[in-house]
């Protein structure tokens, strides 16, 4: 959904360049550059440019004037996803977590796509252990970017939380399915060691230390595997401590 008010192609690439001052920590930068938009009569009320004004005080400091900005820009243009990310994220500076949520929420009915609010909503609901809503969003980030090895592992982490091994094991098994392994590849290895920990978690202990042996050669980090190879084997010790045969628990 577009904004209320667009800029033309001048005004458009100095609100670029805030954006950009922003990310780079060039928070004066941004400042003047925000001047130059709303020093024109026909954009002193832009919501956006405000709501960016606002966010860069924010980070020098002043935290009322932020404010003051932030809630002007959203009141000048209500379905803008820029403004209320922006209002979101100076929520969840002050740590007002449930407020944060709502305003990324708001921003995603006027731009449902967008990967950073995505991403930023999945980080406040997994610190707020809205699992639910952390497998959801996830979902949506893996829809979106398939071909990201995080978007994997983010949906499948969702799922491990939830304690829903099995889903997660699946959705950890097709994704290796589509990789490609290369010599010494660590990125390969760390998603095996984890895939191996879920499997544990789930109580499939046998086939957790079957799969390592799989995988013996892709692991590169030899201290993990042998740790999580004498792992398994205490836990059949265990049981065989407990009263079952070893031989029967390692069939």
């Amino acid at each position: 959904m577009p904004t209320n008010n667009p800029l033309p192609p001048k005004e458009n690439a100095l609100f670029k360049r805030i954006l950009k001052c922003y990310e780079q920590k060039q928070y004066k930068n941004g400042l003047k550059f925000a001047k130059q938009i709303l020093s024109n009569p026909k954009y002193a009320e832009h919501g956006e440019t405000l709501a960016m004004k606002g966010l860069t005080l924010n980070c020098m400091g002043r935290k009322e004037e932020a404010y003051e900005f932030v809630r002007r820009g959203l009141r000048n243009d209500l379905k803008s996803h820029v403004c209320w990310h922006v209002y979101g994220l100076l929520q969840r500076s002050d740590r007002k977590y449930d407020e944060a949520i709502k305003c990324y929420r708001n921003a995603l009915k006027w731009d449902k796509d967008n990967l950073q609010i995505l991403r930023d909503l999945s980080l406040l609901q997994i610190q707020m252990r809205d699992l639910e809503g952390y497998r959801d969003t996830r979902y949506q980030l893996l829809v979106l970017r398939p071909g990201q090895r995080a978007s994997w592992i983010g949906y499948a982490m969702a799922y491990h939380l939830l304690k829903e091994y099995e889903m997660a094991l699946n959705i950890l098994e097709e994704f290796r399915k589509t990789q490609t392994v290369k010599p010494y590849d660590y990125e390969h290895s760390e998603l095996l060691l984890y895939q191996n920990m879920v499997m544990r978690e789930a109580g499939l202990d046998k086939e957790s230390l079957e799969f390592l042996e799989t995988h013996d050669q892709q692991i590169v980090d030899k201290l993990a595997l042998q740790e999580t190879k004498g792992n398994c084997v205490g836990i059949f010790l265990i049981y065989w401590r407990e009263g079952d045969n070893l031989l029967d628990v390692c069939r």
